[in-house]
């Protein structure tokens, strides 16, 4: 099954099934009831429910009609400030299609809009309240100008936790019939951190190139081209102790075997800096040093050597 098909399969119909966000989608249900909704604007990182959320809404506020009634662009692909004045000016001017007194534009990444075309979205807004309503999505609601954001009632979406993602899986498993240990469930919640589209397409690669149906943590981890946590934490204790060339070794080893890059290996390396045994301030230099290479990384310094300097320093700190 095309892993688009196997996300629209698992997405939610209702308000009852979209998980982790309880508090907004109560809130947003009484708005719905009421069928007087203000502009909405939704922040959170990516596969948390908010595409899932407006879907919802649109179907809830216009039942079978929802389609005809709802306009849905992704603004990375159509970002400029022609789409806002034709577009979305041409759908918002027309009546809706039933008893809702109003249509829905759904705006998916419109932190991606220019700035230009955020301020003529803005007075396409305020001059067309009566027949639409605008939901906004983005990862960063920084990137949205104070001027739509005041226009909106603003709603900040949290990573699933690791219960909800637990329920995630369970009842994929149950639905597939796969076979899935705890192991490898905390391998799915740790690789995909609280991202369910994430968690479906790794689940749905792992069935498929698995046997008899079993998740493993093996599978999880090397479908995800993520290092296994033990492996990262091996790799700095060795370095703390003073051996830098097996340290290097395998980090090198680790970065072939797995494909990742120089920022996927800092990234894990923070989070295994914790779990040392180590005084904490040492872990705080650790940390801050982390900081530091992946901003060099960032800027366009090879990784090796980056890496290799990380290596050292967590000799150095591990000796004193």
């Amino acid at each position: 099954m095309d892993s688009a098909i196997w996300t629209e399969k698992y997405r939610p119909q209702t308000f009852g099934e979209v998980k982790g966000q309880e508090e907004i989608v109560s809130k947003v249900k009484a708005f719905v009831s009421t069928g007087s909704m203000p502009h909405l604007l939704f922040s959170g990182p990516a596969g948390v429910g908010k595409t899932t959320l407006s879907l919802v809404i649109a179907k809830e506020l216009f039942g079978e009609n929802w389609k005809q009634n709802v306009l849905e662009l992704n603004a990375s692909d159509e970002r400029g400030i022609d789409v806002v004045r034709v577009k979305v000016k041409d759908f918002a001017r027309t009546k809706s299609i039933g008893n809702v007194p109003f249509k829905l534009i759904y705006l998916d990444e419109s932190d991606a809009l220019t700035k230009e075309a955020q301020q003529a979205l803005r007075r396409t807004m305020e001059n067309y309240t009566r027949t639409c309503r605008f939901i906004l999505s983005c990862n960063y609601s920084s990137k949205i100008i104070d001027p739509i954001q005041s226009r909106c009632a603003v709603f900040r979406f949290k990573p699933l936790s690791e219960e909800n993602i637990f329920e995630m899986i369970n009842k994929i498993a149950s639905e597939e019939n796969l076979q899935i240990d705890e192991e490898a469930k905390k391998a799915l919640f740790e690789v995909t951190e609280g991202d369910c589209r994430r968690l479906e397409n790794v689940m749905q690669s792992c069935s498929a190139t698995g046997s008899n149906n079993v998740i493993t943590a093996e599978n999880v981890y090397s479908m995800a081209s993520v290092a296994k946590p033990k492996e990262v934490k091996e790799i700095l204790e060795v370095a703390a102790k003073g051996d830098f060339l097996d340290s290097r070794k395998k980090l090198l080893s680790l970065m072939l075997d797995y494909g990742l890059s120089g920022l996927d290996v800092i990234k894990q390396i923070q989070r295994e800096i914790w779990n040392l045994e180590l005084e904490d301030r040492k872990k705080v230099e650790l940390v801050d040093k982390c900081g530091e290479i992946e901003f060099r990384m960032v800027e366009g310094s090879d990784e090796y050597v980056q890496l290799e300097s990380f290596l050292a320093f967590v000799l150095l700190v591990g000796s004193r």
